[in-house]
Protein backbone atom coordinates (compact mmCIF):
# COMPACT_ATOMS: atom_id res chain seq x y z
CA UNK A 1 0.00 0.00 0.00
CA UNK A 2 2.81 2.43 1.16
CA UNK A 3 4.74 1.90 -2.71
CA UNK A 4 1.05 2.36 -4.41
CA UNK A 5 0.46 5.66 -2.48
CA UNK A 6 4.07 6.48 -3.18
CA UNK A 7 4.13 6.29 -6.76
CA UNK A 8 0.64 8.01 -7.09
CA UNK A 9 2.30 10.82 -5.52
CA UNK A 10 4.82 10.71 -8.21
CA UNK A 11 2.84 10.58 -10.97
CA UNK A 12 0.73 13.21 -9.29
CA UNK A 13 3.60 15.85 -9.06
CA UNK A 14 4.89 14.47 -12.76
CA UNK A 15 1.05 16.03 -14.18
CA UNK A 16 0.95 19.05 -12.02
CA UNK A 17 4.76 19.89 -13.41
CA UNK A 18 3.06 19.19 -17.45
CA UNK A 19 0.07 21.11 -16.68
CA UNK A 20 1.79 24.18 -14.99
CA UNK A 21 4.59 24.18 -17.22
CA UNK A 22 1.92 24.12 -20.52
CA UNK A 23 -0.46 27.25 -19.06
CA UNK A 24 2.73 28.77 -18.21
CA UNK A 25 3.89 28.78 -21.78
CA UNK A 26 0.89 28.78 -23.38
CA UNK A 27 0.20 31.79 -21.56
CA UNK A 28 3.57 33.67 -22.76
CA UNK A 29 3.42 32.40 -26.15
CA UNK A 30 -0.03 33.16 -26.62
CA UNK A 31 0.10 36.61 -25.33
CA UNK A 32 2.76 37.52 -27.49
CA UNK A 33 1.00 36.40 -30.85
CA UNK A 34 -2.02 37.65 -29.49
CA UNK A 35 -0.16 41.27 -28.99
CA UNK A 36 1.73 41.27 -32.71
CA UNK A 37 -1.84 40.37 -34.12
CA UNK A 38 -3.34 43.13 -32.07
CA UNK A 39 -0.71 45.15 -33.92
CA UNK A 40 -1.50 44.22 -37.30
CA UNK A 41 -5.17 45.05 -36.74
CA UNK A 42 -4.59 48.53 -35.57
CA UNK A 43 -6.32 49.12 -38.70
CA UNK A 44 -9.75 48.71 -37.49
CA UNK A 45 -9.41 51.61 -35.95
CA UNK A 46 -7.34 53.98 -38.48
CA UNK A 47 -8.95 52.95 -41.46
CA UNK A 48 -12.45 51.87 -41.00
CA UNK A 49 -12.73 54.37 -37.61
CA UNK A 50 -14.40 51.76 -34.99
CA UNK A 51 -13.81 52.52 -31.57
CA UNK A 52 -11.28 51.26 -28.98
CA UNK A 53 -13.81 49.30 -27.46
CA UNK A 54 -14.72 47.33 -30.67
CA UNK A 55 -10.69 46.98 -31.25
CA UNK A 56 -10.54 46.15 -28.20
CA UNK A 57 -13.22 43.36 -28.16
CA UNK A 58 -12.39 41.86 -31.11
CA UNK A 59 -8.73 41.17 -30.31
CA UNK A 60 -10.20 39.12 -27.64
CA UNK A 61 -12.14 37.07 -29.47
CA UNK A 62 -9.24 36.28 -31.38
CA UNK A 63 -7.45 34.52 -28.52
CA UNK A 64 -9.33 31.18 -28.72
CA UNK A 65 -7.82 30.67 -32.26
CA UNK A 66 -4.42 31.88 -31.24
CA UNK A 67 -4.50 29.46 -28.38
CA UNK A 68 -6.06 26.37 -30.51
CA UNK A 69 -3.23 27.29 -33.16
CA UNK A 70 -0.35 26.97 -30.70
CA UNK A 71 -1.85 24.22 -28.41
CA UNK A 72 -0.24 21.12 -30.51
CA UNK A 73 3.20 22.73 -30.38
CA UNK A 74 3.15 24.24 -26.81
CA UNK A 75 1.99 20.54 -25.62
CA UNK A 76 4.96 19.16 -26.96
CA UNK A 77 7.06 21.47 -25.74
CA UNK A 78 6.20 21.19 -22.57
CA UNK A 79 6.56 17.47 -22.57
CA UNK A 80 9.85 17.65 -24.32
CA UNK A 81 10.92 20.43 -21.60
CA UNK A 82 9.60 18.50 -18.68
CA UNK A 83 11.01 14.81 -19.34
CA UNK A 84 14.72 16.67 -19.99
CA UNK A 85 14.52 18.62 -17.19
CA UNK A 86 13.40 15.37 -15.19
CA UNK A 87 16.34 13.56 -16.83
CA UNK A 88 18.89 16.16 -16.31
CA UNK A 89 17.98 16.36 -12.69
CA UNK A 90 18.05 12.60 -12.24
CA UNK A 91 14.38 13.02 -10.88
CA UNK A 92 13.22 10.42 -13.72
CA UNK A 93 15.38 7.64 -11.89
CA UNK A 94 12.88 8.02 -8.70
CA UNK A 95 10.18 6.60 -11.14
CA UNK A 96 12.74 3.08 -11.68
CA UNK A 97 14.03 2.99 -7.85
CA UNK A 98 10.14 2.70 -6.78
CA UNK A 99 9.73 -0.17 -9.26
CA UNK A 100 7.87 1.84 -12.00
CA UNK A 101 8.28 0.51 -15.31
CA UNK A 102 8.91 2.78 -18.45
CA UNK A 103 5.86 1.48 -20.05
CA UNK A 104 4.01 2.20 -17.39
CA UNK A 105 5.37 5.60 -17.34
CA UNK A 106 4.60 6.00 -21.22
CA UNK A 107 1.05 5.06 -20.70
CA UNK A 108 0.52 7.72 -18.11
CA UNK A 109 2.02 10.40 -20.40
CA UNK A 110 -0.74 8.88 -23.40
CA UNK A 111 -3.05 9.35 -21.16
CA UNK A 112 -2.50 12.94 -20.30
CA UNK A 113 -2.52 13.38 -24.15
CA UNK A 114 -5.75 12.14 -24.34
CA UNK A 115 -7.04 15.20 -22.23
CA UNK A 116 -5.00 17.43 -24.42
CA UNK A 117 -6.86 15.79 -27.70
CA UNK A 118 -10.22 16.14 -26.25
CA UNK A 119 -9.18 20.15 -24.94
CA UNK A 120 -8.11 20.82 -28.93
CA UNK A 121 -11.64 19.06 -30.20
CA UNK A 122 -13.05 21.53 -27.91
CA UNK A 123 -11.94 24.43 -29.36
CA UNK A 124 -11.53 23.61 -33.20
CA UNK A 125 -15.02 21.87 -33.10
CA UNK A 126 -17.32 24.46 -30.82
CA UNK A 127 -15.51 27.55 -29.01
CA UNK A 128 -12.93 28.82 -31.98
CA UNK A 129 -16.43 29.23 -35.34
CA UNK A 130 -18.25 30.24 -31.88
CA UNK A 131 -15.67 33.26 -31.47
CA UNK A 132 -14.48 34.43 -34.64
CA UNK A 133 -18.32 34.49 -35.83
CA UNK A 134 -19.09 36.51 -32.59
CA UNK A 135 -16.03 38.87 -33.26
CA UNK A 136 -16.75 39.32 -37.17
CA UNK A 137 -20.61 39.97 -35.79
CA UNK A 138 -19.69 41.96 -33.64
CA UNK A 139 -17.98 44.37 -35.96
CA UNK A 140 -20.35 44.27 -38.83
CA UNK A 141 -22.90 45.81 -36.24
CA UNK A 142 -20.68 47.95 -34.85
CA UNK A 143 -21.03 51.95 -35.47
CA UNK A 144 -17.79 54.01 -36.44
CA UNK A 145 -17.31 55.93 -33.92
CA UNK A 146 -13.80 57.87 -35.43
CA UNK A 147 -15.46 58.71 -38.63
CA UNK A 148 -14.60 62.58 -38.37
CA UNK A 149 -10.73 61.25 -38.12
CA UNK A 150 -10.82 59.53 -41.44
CA UNK A 151 -11.62 62.69 -43.58
CA UNK A 152 -8.51 64.21 -44.11
CA UNK A 153 -8.09 67.54 -46.33
CA UNK A 154 -7.30 67.05 -49.66
CA UNK A 155 -7.27 63.10 -49.74
CA UNK A 156 -9.51 60.78 -51.53
CA UNK A 157 -11.26 58.57 -48.49
CA UNK A 158 -12.78 54.86 -49.39
CA UNK A 159 -14.97 55.37 -46.14
CA UNK A 160 -17.10 52.17 -47.52
CA UNK A 161 -16.21 49.87 -50.79
CA UNK A 162 -18.39 51.60 -52.57
CA UNK A 163 -17.95 55.45 -51.37
CA UNK A 164 -14.94 57.70 -51.55
CA UNK A 165 -15.29 61.41 -50.02
CA UNK A 166 -12.71 64.30 -50.88
CA UNK A 167 -13.33 67.41 -49.09
CA UNK A 168 -10.15 70.61 -49.80
CA UNK A 169 -10.67 71.14 -45.96
CA UNK A 170 -11.93 69.82 -42.68
CA UNK A 171 -11.58 72.11 -39.40
CA UNK A 172 -13.25 70.45 -36.82
CA UNK A 173 -16.15 68.86 -38.96
CA UNK A 174 -16.92 71.55 -41.04
CA UNK A 175 -16.05 70.83 -44.57
CA UNK A 176 -15.57 72.66 -47.66
CA UNK A 177 -15.17 71.66 -51.06
CA UNK A 178 -16.78 68.63 -50.56
CA UNK A 179 -17.03 65.43 -53.34
CA UNK A 180 -18.56 62.08 -52.59
CA UNK A 181 -19.08 59.67 -55.61
CA UNK A 182 -21.43 56.57 -54.39
CA UNK A 183 -21.14 53.13 -56.26
CA UNK A 184 -25.26 52.38 -56.86
CA UNK A 185 -24.08 48.88 -58.69
CA UNK A 186 -24.97 48.13 -62.49
CA UNK A 187 -22.73 50.76 -63.83
CA UNK A 188 -25.12 53.34 -61.75
CA UNK A 189 -23.25 55.30 -59.20
CA UNK A 190 -24.11 59.05 -57.61
CA UNK A 191 -22.08 61.87 -57.31
CA UNK A 192 -22.75 64.77 -55.04
CA UNK A 193 -20.59 68.54 -55.54
CA UNK A 194 -21.14 71.00 -52.83
CA UNK A 195 -19.33 74.31 -51.82
CA UNK A 196 -19.22 73.33 -48.50
CA UNK A 197 -20.80 71.18 -45.69
CA UNK A 198 -21.20 69.92 -41.73
CA UNK A 199 -20.69 66.55 -40.19
CA UNK A 200 -23.75 65.88 -37.83
CA UNK A 201 -23.75 63.08 -35.00
CA UNK A 202 -26.73 61.01 -35.05
CA UNK A 203 -27.15 58.12 -31.86
CA UNK A 204 -25.31 55.32 -33.85
CA UNK A 205 -23.93 56.85 -36.89
CA UNK A 206 -23.00 59.83 -39.20
CA UNK A 207 -25.08 62.26 -41.97
CA UNK A 208 -22.86 65.24 -44.16
CA UNK A 209 -25.54 68.44 -44.01
CA UNK A 210 -24.46 69.90 -47.45
CA UNK A 211 -25.00 73.15 -48.79
CA UNK A 212 -24.85 74.90 -52.79
CA UNK A 213 -23.82 72.11 -54.83
CA UNK A 214 -25.99 69.30 -57.20
CA UNK A 215 -26.52 65.62 -57.54
CA UNK A 216 -25.54 64.02 -60.50
CA UNK A 217 -27.07 60.15 -60.75
CA UNK A 218 -25.41 58.08 -63.53
CA UNK A 219 -26.20 55.29 -65.35
CA UNK A 220 -26.50 53.20 -68.68
CA UNK A 221 -28.52 56.03 -70.63
CA UNK A 222 -28.34 59.08 -69.14
CA UNK A 223 -27.21 61.70 -66.78
CA UNK A 224 -29.57 62.89 -63.83
CA UNK A 225 -28.51 66.52 -62.06
CA UNK A 226 -29.97 68.10 -59.65
CA UNK A 227 -28.89 71.39 -57.53
CA UNK A 228 -29.65 72.14 -54.21
CA UNK A 229 -29.20 74.65 -51.86
CA UNK A 230 -29.19 72.61 -48.42
CA UNK A 231 -29.63 68.61 -48.24
CA UNK A 232 -28.36 65.56 -45.83
CA UNK A 233 -26.98 62.90 -46.97
CA UNK A 234 -26.78 59.52 -44.53
CA UNK A 235 -24.15 57.76 -43.67
CA UNK A 236 -26.07 54.92 -42.07
CA UNK A 237 -24.27 52.17 -43.32
CA UNK A 238 -20.82 52.80 -43.05
CA UNK A 239 -20.11 49.79 -41.77
CA UNK A 240 -20.43 48.12 -45.34
CA UNK A 241 -16.91 47.97 -45.41
CA UNK A 242 -16.02 45.59 -42.63
CA UNK A 243 -16.57 41.62 -44.50
CA UNK A 244 -20.20 40.83 -44.87
CA UNK A 245 -19.56 37.43 -45.31
CA UNK A 246 -18.89 34.57 -42.91
CA UNK A 247 -15.69 32.79 -43.43
CA UNK A 248 -15.51 28.89 -43.31
CA UNK A 249 -13.39 28.94 -40.26
CA UNK A 250 -16.34 31.08 -38.38
CA UNK A 251 -18.91 28.26 -39.54
CA UNK A 252 -20.71 26.10 -37.10
CA UNK A 253 -19.22 23.07 -36.96
CA UNK A 254 -23.02 20.57 -37.20
CA UNK A 255 -24.21 22.89 -39.86
CA UNK A 256 -20.77 21.98 -42.06
CA UNK A 257 -20.78 18.35 -40.97
CA UNK A 258 -24.69 18.32 -41.95
CA UNK A 259 -23.30 20.01 -45.63
CA UNK A 260 -20.40 17.12 -45.75
CA UNK A 261 -23.06 14.26 -45.09
CA UNK A 262 -25.66 15.65 -47.64
CA UNK A 263 -23.06 15.47 -50.17
CA UNK A 264 -20.65 12.87 -48.72
CA UNK A 265 -19.91 11.25 -51.74
CA UNK A 266 -19.16 14.20 -53.75
CA UNK A 267 -17.05 15.37 -50.77
CA UNK A 268 -14.36 16.09 -53.24
CA UNK A 269 -16.21 17.62 -56.01
CA UNK A 270 -14.43 21.35 -56.84
CA UNK A 271 -17.94 22.49 -57.84
CA UNK A 272 -20.87 21.93 -55.46
CA UNK A 273 -21.27 24.44 -52.89
CA UNK A 274 -23.40 24.13 -49.53
CA UNK A 275 -24.21 26.62 -47.39
CA UNK A 276 -25.94 30.11 -47.57
CA UNK A 277 -26.63 31.19 -50.99
CA UNK A 278 -23.99 28.23 -51.46
CA UNK A 279 -20.98 30.14 -50.86
CA UNK A 280 -18.87 26.96 -49.98
CA UNK A 281 -17.04 24.70 -51.58
CA UNK A 282 -17.62 21.26 -50.53
CA UNK A 283 -14.34 20.07 -51.18
CA UNK A 284 -12.96 23.43 -48.62
CA UNK A 285 -15.82 22.02 -45.77
CA UNK A 286 -14.46 18.36 -46.21
CA UNK A 287 -10.80 20.07 -45.58
CA UNK A 288 -11.61 22.10 -42.55
CA UNK A 289 -13.94 19.33 -40.51
CA UNK A 290 -10.41 17.00 -41.51
CA UNK A 291 -8.83 19.67 -39.98
CA UNK A 292 -10.43 20.46 -36.69
CA UNK A 293 -11.39 16.31 -35.96
CA UNK A 294 -8.40 14.59 -37.20
CA UNK A 295 -5.08 16.89 -36.62
CA UNK A 296 -5.69 16.26 -32.79
CA UNK A 297 -4.69 13.26 -32.93
CA UNK A 298 -1.62 14.05 -33.69
CA UNK A 299 -1.11 15.28 -30.26
CA UNK A 300 -0.70 11.74 -28.81
CA UNK A 301 1.49 10.90 -31.51
CA UNK A 302 4.03 13.82 -30.05
CA UNK A 303 3.68 12.65 -26.35
CA UNK A 304 4.92 9.36 -27.67
CA UNK A 305 8.00 11.15 -29.73
CA UNK A 306 8.24 12.72 -26.30
CA UNK A 307 8.71 9.63 -24.77
CA UNK A 308 11.34 8.61 -26.52
CA UNK A 309 13.43 10.65 -24.53
CA UNK A 310 13.82 8.39 -21.70
CA UNK A 311 15.15 5.46 -23.99
CA UNK A 312 18.77 6.55 -24.38
CA UNK A 313 20.98 5.25 -27.32
CA UNK A 314 23.63 3.11 -26.33
CA UNK A 315 25.92 4.40 -28.49
CA UNK A 316 27.37 7.32 -26.93
CA UNK A 317 28.15 9.65 -29.47
CA UNK A 318 24.63 9.49 -30.46
CA UNK A 319 23.24 10.28 -27.42
CA UNK A 320 24.86 13.59 -27.75
CA UNK A 321 22.06 14.76 -31.22
CA UNK A 322 19.57 12.50 -29.60
CA UNK A 323 17.77 15.13 -28.25
CA UNK A 324 17.94 17.37 -31.44
CA UNK A 325 17.07 14.35 -33.35
CA UNK A 326 13.51 13.94 -31.35
CA UNK A 327 12.85 17.36 -31.69
CA UNK A 328 13.14 18.18 -35.22
CA UNK A 329 10.95 14.71 -35.79
CA UNK A 330 8.35 16.33 -33.46
CA UNK A 331 8.51 19.46 -35.27
CA UNK A 332 8.21 18.00 -38.47
CA UNK A 333 4.87 15.83 -37.30
CA UNK A 334 3.81 19.19 -36.46
CA UNK A 335 3.85 20.85 -40.03
CA UNK A 336 3.07 16.95 -41.87
CA UNK A 337 -0.18 17.79 -39.27
CA UNK A 338 -0.78 21.53 -40.29
CA UNK A 339 -0.46 20.79 -43.89
CA UNK A 340 -2.17 17.07 -44.18
CA UNK A 341 -5.36 18.60 -45.38
CA UNK A 342 -4.26 19.97 -48.56
CA UNK A 343 -3.51 16.15 -49.63
CA UNK A 344 -6.63 14.49 -48.68
CA UNK A 345 -8.97 15.71 -51.82
CA UNK A 346 -5.93 13.87 -54.20
CA UNK A 347 -7.20 10.14 -54.70
CA UNK A 348 -9.11 7.69 -52.51
CA UNK A 349 -5.79 6.18 -51.67
CA UNK A 350 -4.03 9.30 -50.07
CA UNK A 351 -7.52 10.23 -48.78
CA UNK A 352 -7.74 7.06 -46.85
CA UNK A 353 -3.96 7.19 -45.70
CA UNK A 354 -3.98 10.31 -44.47
CA UNK A 355 -7.21 9.62 -42.24
CA UNK A 356 -5.53 6.93 -40.61
CA UNK A 357 -1.81 8.53 -40.43
CA UNK A 358 -2.30 9.25 -37.35
CA UNK A 359 -3.44 6.52 -35.69
CA UNK A 360 -0.49 4.52 -37.58
CA UNK A 361 2.00 6.72 -36.10
CA UNK A 362 0.39 5.92 -32.95
CA UNK A 363 0.71 2.55 -33.39
CA UNK A 364 4.44 2.19 -34.78
CA UNK A 365 6.16 4.81 -32.05
CA UNK A 366 3.84 2.85 -29.41
CA UNK A 367 5.12 -0.91 -30.32
CA UNK A 368 8.78 0.96 -30.87
CA UNK A 369 8.51 1.75 -27.56
CA UNK A 370 7.50 -1.49 -26.21
CA UNK A 371 10.39 -3.47 -27.55
CA UNK A 372 12.62 -1.11 -26.20
CA UNK A 373 10.96 -1.02 -22.76
CA UNK A 374 11.24 -4.96 -22.70
CA UNK A 375 7.47 -5.30 -23.40
CA UNK A 376 5.62 -7.42 -20.35
CA UNK A 377 2.04 -7.50 -20.89
CA UNK A 378 1.93 -6.97 -17.16
CA UNK A 379 3.42 -3.96 -16.98
CA UNK A 380 0.21 -2.28 -19.41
Amino acid sequence: KFIISMNKLIFRKLSADIFAFFLLSSLAITSIVWVIQGVNLLDIVSEQGHGIKVYFFYTILNIPKIFSKLLIFTYFITLFVVLIRYEENNEILIFWTNGIKKITFINFIGKISLLFVLLQLILNLLIVPMTQNLKQQYLKNSSIEFFPNLIKDRKFTNITKNLTIFVEENKNGLLKGIYIKEDLGDNERKIIIASRGKLIENDNDFSIKLFEGNISNIDKKNIVKIKFKETVYELSKLNSKTRQINKLNEINSIFLLNCLEKYITKRKNNNIRCGEKDKFLVKDIYEEIFKRSINPIYIIVLSLVSSLLIIKPKVNFLQNYFKGMLFILGFSIILFSELSYKFITLSSLIEFTFIILPILFIIIFYFYLLIKCNFKTNYL
